[in-house]
């Protein structure tokens, strides 16, 4: 990781930041992009002063193609290379499909599958000529549907689909692709899932101290990068959810459903 060039998307908060961190740690220089200013010049300030790395701010809607561009652009300008692509920005969304506007999925579609493919599409010629990593931050979602999560669920699996297609155009160039599903990770996700409406949820419904931290998540993501693997299913819980989806689908709907069914303010 020494010298490299990471830009991480969705990085002024939990599982990007996190990751900005350990690749910091590890010699990388670090790329944040994400809407937040503010907090990315904070995140940055500390990288700097604790791992004498080189870091690049840049303010984003990363469901804007032009910003996400712009986010390919400046790292350039600054780095001449890209080494590793983390698209981790990422939104939530929590309704059933009946009541929910469908300005929501779009939303939700724009920032958890476009701004993947967007910034993709600018990084790639970069990555080719230094045969780097693309590493989409999924979700267990990814494998197995989740009620109330209809338009997360769609990114999730389109964003899938993308980089397997991806995965075998490059099966010759020596570009690293790989999918990172993870369990429940504690972070501020729920808070800002949209409702049925578009507005954020506010107060998470689940218990945020029992899941997965954004340190530990990051940790196995910067292992896996530099091991180069394929895909990672982090938690022992998410793992088992998805060899259970495979192997007894139909069970598995019933579980599922029951275990929203008794969250905090279920839809149901």
């Amino acid at each position: 990781m020494n010298n490299k060039v990471s830009i991480i998307t969705g990085a002024s908060s939990g599982i990007g930041k996190a990751i900005a961190y350990e690749l910091a740690k590890k010699g990388s220089n670090v790329v944040l992009a994400a809407r937040r200013k503010d907090r990315l010049i904070k995140v940055a300030k500390d990288i700097e002063d604790k791992y004498n790395v080189k870091t690049l701010v840049i303010q984003a809607d990363l469901s804007l193609q032009d910003d996400c561009k712009k986010v390919i652009d400046n790292t350039i300008a600054k780095f001449s290379k890209i080494d590793i692509l983390i698209n981790n920005a990422g939104i939530s969304q929590r309704a059933l499909f009946a009541d929910l506007d469908l300005n929501v999925i779009h939303k939700v579609m724009n920032i958890n599958y476009w701004a993947s493919i967007y910034t993709t599409k600018f990084a790639l010629p970069y990555i080719l000529e230094s045969k780097g990593s693309i590493v989409a931050i999924s979700s267990i979602s990814g494998f197995s549907p989740l009620p109330a999560r209809t338009g997360y669920c769609s990114s999730k699996y389109a964003l899938h689909g993308f980089m397997e297609a991806l995965r075998i155009e490059h099966l010759k160039t020596g570009v690293h692709i790989m999918i990172v599903a993870p369990e429940y990770v504690a972070s501020e996700i729920r808070e800002h899932a949209l409702m049925k409406n578009g507005k954020e949820q506010g107060k998470s419904p689940r218990e945020e101290k029992k899941m997965l931290t954004a340190e530990h998540v990051a940790k196995r993501i910067v292992k896996g990068i530099i091991k180069r693997r394929r895909t990672m299913v982090i938690g022992r819980i998410g793992t088992l959810n998805v060899v259970l989806y495979k192997l007894l689908p139909k069970l598995t709907d019933r579980l599922i459903y029951y275990y929203i069914k008794k969250e905090t303010n279920s839809p149901y």
